[in-house]
């Protein structure tokens, strides 16, 4: 039993990484073997566009036939039980790094046909972990809702599941008076990672065992 969580962020001991690895001890706990990878170590590329995956009869029919740094992270999924993907949403969305990853990691899967079926050979649980700078409240507002959901939905069309957890209104810096961020009260936002932050850890513990015995059916 193999769970993988992959970290979208550039940082690798905050919010992201934090609650990777407690999804990670999650599954530990379970019985699974665990991998964390960060996406920021490795030198790769988004999808090139260049449909070997689709070509009838090609040599890399299925699986992404781009050869870089994340060649071997592809190949080590594709046998894995649980898939954990984590990243904080810029822009509305998740780390370019992240969609990259993602681009190279879906699209060998689907197929251009009228059942858009899907052809993953294995039997993976995933998850999606998101943390943010606004509110749950406000993710509305910024679309950021229709992100996450369009995110899940591709990952269930690939894998046929998806868990999703949300870690909102986080701490971006360890002193805010050193940043031009007037935006936010930083006391209010010391309170919320003192109290809310480790629930979001319980709950992302959590979710790496519910997936780990998920996986063993």
């Amino acid at each position: 039993m193999k769970a993988i969580a992959i970290n979208g962020s550039p940082r690798k001991r905050w919010n992201t990484a934090t609650l990777l690895r407690k999804a990670l001890a999650g599954a530990k706990a379970k019985g699974a073997e665990t991998e964390l990878v960060h996406l920021y170590d490795l030198s790769y590329r988004g999808c090139i566009s260049c449909f070997e995956c689709k070509k009838i009869d090609g040599k890399s029919y299925g699986r992404c036939a781009v050869k870089d740094e994340l060649t071997p992270i592809l190949a080590r999924i594709a046998k894995a039980q649980v898939l954990i993907l984590g990243s904080p949403l810029y822009f509305h969305t998740e780390s370019g790094e992240m969609r990259s990853f993602m681009e190279r990691l879906l699209f060998p899967y689907v197929t251009y046909t009228p059942e858009r079926t899907c052809i993953f050979p294995g039997q993976t649980r995933t998850g999606l972990i998101y943390t943010m700078n606004v509110t749950e409240e406000n993710m509305s507002a910024y679309s950021q809702d229709v992100s996450v959901a369009a995110s899940r939905r591709v990952m269930t069309r690939v894998f046929g599941n998806c868990e999703v957890l949300l870690s909102t209104d986080t701490l971006q810096f360890r002193d805010y008076s050193k940043y031009v961020s007037t935006l936010f009260d930083p006391a209010a936002k010391a309170r919320r990672r003192e109290t809310v932050f480790p629930q979001d850890c319980a709950r992302a513990h959590e979710l790496g065992a519910k997936l780990v015995s998920a996986a063993k059916g």
